[in-house]
């Protein structure tokens, strides 16, 4: 951990992120934060409750299983993903496409890989469940291009959740998936009372302050959380190469209880 001024920042690297699978082991995942009792360092953060980055060579499928209360996104990197839940639905997405579970009282689905070499983000966001759990749970599904691409200088920025999004959660969330150029920048401001979360997906690069003096390096699979006691801005450099970041913004803490206690 870095702490410099008003910002302490942490990074934890792949072995410090615990470890799953399905089917065999067709599935596997790495998780940045995982379940309680799964050996993630990292634990959840304000309504951030689990980030895994799930991955198959081949086929693969997760059974029918249930879900309560949480807001629950797949963000598909690579391949194509199948969704089956007991509301009716059965659909898939591909590269950039979202699948969104709110949970609600209850509903059952079914994942399923449909190509080799899929890579997807399976999120899940804690709203308030005294709430949460008396709604009806629904489905929604967006392709990459439902999504909003800006660019800032060199940097492509997609917001896939905030207010940019054709997406609409309970919990408080904004989240992006940014792609900076080699050596080039991205500035991003982070308010007090709130967290940043970033897994890199693609490349190396560092977190710089305002200054532009190097807070962090960060790597493939690396997952960065950032927080501020001021309002600060934060600069992403690229290394000699693009460097992929899927980047979400949350409160550091909620006023609701959390399911995770």
């Amino acid at each position: 951990m870095i702490t410099k001024t008003d910002i302490e920042i942490t990074v934890y690297t792949p072995d410090q992120q615990a470890r799953g699978e399905f089917d065999g082991g067709r599935i596997t995942e790495i998780k940045p934060i995982g379940f309680p009792g799964d050996g993630s360092v990292c634990k959840p953060i304000g309504p951030l409750f689990y980030w895994a980055w799930a991955s198959s060579k081949e086929d693969g499928v997760i059974e029918l299983h249930p879900h309560r209360g949480f807001e629950i996104i797949s963000y598909c990197l690579e391949g194509m993903i199948g969704h089956y839940d007991t509301l009716g639905t059965d659909s898939t997405v591909g590269p950039g496409g979202l699948q969104v579970i709110q949970s609600g009282s209850g509903i059952h689905h079914r994942e399923k890989i449909l190509l080799p070499d899929t890579e997807f983000f399976q999120i899940w966001f804690d709203p308030d469940l005294s709430n949460s759990l008396n709604h009806a749970p629904a489905y929604q599904q967006f392709d990459h291009g439902d999504f909003g691409i800006t660019e800032k200088g060199r940097a492509r920025v997609k917001s896939i959740l905030g207010s940019a999004s054709p997406v609409s959660l309970v919990a408080d969330v904004r989240m992006y998936d940014i792609m900076i150029a080699p050596r080039e920048t991205y500035t991003c401001e982070l308010t007090a009372g709130r967290t940043l979360a970033a897994v890199t997906v693609n490349g190396e690069g560092s977190w710089l302050d305002d200054e532009r003096t190097v807070l962090s390096e960060i790597r493939e699979k690396d997952f960065t959380v950032i927080h501020a006691a001021a309002d600060e801005k934060l600069i992403l450099r690229a290394s000699s190469t693009a460097l992929r970041l899927v980047l979400i913004e949350i409160p550091t803490r909620v006023t609701y209880r959390l399911y995770a206690g």
